[in-house]
């Protein structure tokens, strides 16, 4: 019996050991081609280039805004790199507002390898290129998506900005996993925990987030979570018939562009598709509205 105790406890270890050296494999699907904007349909953006925590070189992509709107200071999501994001970037453009995109470390030619301490770093002298472009930190929105939403919210926390927004938001990648691998040790295992959840509620600009009624990678009950746990003013919109890659396409661009145009009304909303977010109603401190009810989405 006590060989049979010492055998399971050793296989446990390394289980442990194991997890632990390799979860950044699953938490990070870099493409690392360095492609140009341009080569993707975005000549007027620039790539440009600085040092990370280190001496890494980091290199993001980034348009001026109009005058008088905001830049969106983007982290991506897990996969990928800023070129899988151009659709995304010409809609942004499009609407005037300026985007300053980060590939993470090993993403789009960046160097280094990611973890979530060296992403932190490197998400502040993000915000610092951004600054030396002229860009007040009025007119900087923190945005992020899928794993960004932690890096965004992290950063809005250290550095001073307009207002948070998370496109699909978790509360933690200990608890997304747990979806994929349910009985693992994982919060023995993952060092990269992006613990949105412990950190939203330190957070004191406004808040919005949006979330697709069919993401079956992160749940909407995930996005809820971070959103009851936040301080006002806050907003949570739902586009029932969304999943998590293609919220921003069907619907939820415009819904983040309604809030951005609303940043200086009063009272906070959260809606679904049907309900669409009403300009002068989601920005400053007002009454606290329930979240709309997940459960009876058609087609979850």
């Amino acid at each position: 019996m006590l060989n049979l105790i010492l055998s399971l406890i050793g296989i446990f270890a390394l289980i442990v050991v194991v997890g632990r050296l390799m979860h950044r494999y699953f938490v990070y699907i870099p493409d690392r081609n360095r492609v140009a904007p341009k080569d993707v349909g975005l000549p007027d953006v620039q790539e440009v280039t600085f040092k990370g925590t280190g001496g890494v070189t980091l290199i993001a992509w980034y348009l001026p805004a109009r005058k008088g709107k905001p830049t969106l200071l983007y982290f991506t999501g897990n996969a990928g790199n800023a070129s899988y994001r151009s659709g995304k970037i010409a809609a942004i453009a499009a609407d005037g507002y300026g985007v300053f995109m980060l590939n993470y470390r090993r993403y789009g030619g960046s160097g280094g390898r990611p973890s979530e301490k060296k992403i932190s770093a490197d998400a502040l002298l993000a915000y610092d290129c951004v600054r030396a472009q002229g860009v007040s930190p009025q007119k900087i929105i923190a945005y992020g998506e899928s794993l960004g939403t932690a890096v965004a919210t992290r950063l809005s926390l250290h550095r001073e900005v307009q207002a948070l927004v998370l496109e699909a938001p978790f509360t933690s990648t200990v608890n997304v996993g747990k979806l994929l691998w349910p009985g693992f040790p994982l919060g023995i295992i993952m060092v990269d925990q992006y613990r949105t959840i412990d950190r939203i509620g330190q957070v004191y600009v406004p808040l919005f987030i949006i979330h697709g009624g069919r993401d079956n990678i992160i749940p909407l009950d995930q996005a809820r979570h971070v959103f009851h746990a936040a301080n006002e003013p806050k907003s949570l919109v739902v586009v029932p018939r969304a999943s998590h890659s293609d919220l921003f396409e069907l619907g939820g661009w415009a819904k983040v562009r309604a809030f951005l145009e609303s940043l200086e009304t009063v009272e906070p909303v959260e809606a679904v598709e049907s309900a669409p977010v009403v300009p002068g109603r989601v920005a400053r401190a007002g009454r606290r509205v329930e979240a709309a009810a997940a459960a009876n989405v058609e087609g979850r």
